[in-house]
């Protein structure tokens, strides 16, 4: 919030009204409603009664349902020493405008319940069929975050990002999530970032699949892909040994394990920049 408005400003603004303003500026200049893609099965709907956080909603009847698909900037939400995200209050806030007291229909594609016992779904408001993840990533109030079991529609939310990112709406607008480099990847471990870079090599080792960014694989940027993940990109007609030289984005969480590493479970998690048949995800190359 400091970066975005002086001080003498805010001094005596209450802070809801602050998030109004935010939120109403990433809402700005926003294209067309966003609709839920095909592929999805029901899951039944209910009336939103409460937002936890930008990704997380109660309905009246108690149950809670994250979105899936989406990362919104996250709250601490009880523990002890974490550190609000930015836009994190705006992200929630967002939600809050788009669903709160309002009928939701649920949809799902594959696991539907995680460990937590909360719904897994998309959200679709029932009064005019807004897509709310596609809303959430188009105003810039969320990233795009997907699962292994949980990838359908991502390729339509990585197509809604790239235009919030383009547009520098809500958290694009922040330095914190910029897009890495992968030069620069150590400054992104122990964060979930996007990295981008050229692959230099594509290397086998055991069971496990390597694109090195860099020539010092002690080093530099590197992208794990493990025996089960190289299944499904063969599944997808993919061939991994063809990334080499290719202008390569990958989200996930990054760690350090001979240099900065991003593990990547499912296809989706990349993207080719300089696809064949145009900038976008591996979803480009299958065809």
């Amino acid at each position: 919030m400091a970066d975005l408005l002086p001080q003498s400003f805010r001094a005596g603004i209450p802070m809801f009204f602050l998030l109004a303003v935010l939120v109403a500026d990433a809402i700005a200049g926003v294209g067309a409603t966003p609709t839920l893609p095909d592929g999805f099965a029901a899951l039944g709907e209910g009336r939103v009664a409460g937002v936890i956080d930008g990704d997380t909603v109660v309905l009246a009847d108690g149950r809670q349902v994250r979105l899936v698909g989406i990362m919104a900037p996250k709250l601490p939400l009880g523990r002890p020493g974490f550190e609000p995200w930015p836009w994190a209050p705006e992200a929630k806030a967002g939600l809050e405008a788009l669903v709160l007291d309002q009928r939701v229909e649920m949809w799902g594609s594959a696991t539907t319940r995680d460990r937590h016992g909360r719904v897994l779904a998309h959200l679709v408001r029932a009064r005019d069929g807004l897509w709310i993840q596609g809303a959430m990533v188009e105003q810039g109030l969320a990233r795009v975050y997907s699962f292994v079991d949980n990838r359908a529609g991502v390729a339509a939310l990585y197509r809604i990002e790239d235009e919030a990112r383009r547009a520098g709406r809500g958290l694009w607008s922040h330095p914190d999530y910029t897009v890495v480099q992968a030069r620069d990847a150590e400054r992104a471990v122990r964060s979930f970032a996007l990295v981008e870079g050229r692959v230099l090599k594509v290397t086998r080792v055991g069971s496990r699949t390597f694109l090195n960014y860099g020539a010092d694989w002690r080093r530099d940027f590197t992208v794990k892909i493990g025996r089960r993940a190289a299944r499904l990109f063969t599944a997808e007609s993919l061939d991994l040994t063809q990334f080499a030289g290719r202008l390569v984005r990958v989200r996930g969480w990054v760690r350090w394990e001979n240099g900065p590493m991003v593990e990547v479970t499912h296809p989706e998690q990349i993207e080719i920049l300089d696809a064949r048949s145009g900038r976008g995800t591996v979803e480009a190359e299958r065809q």
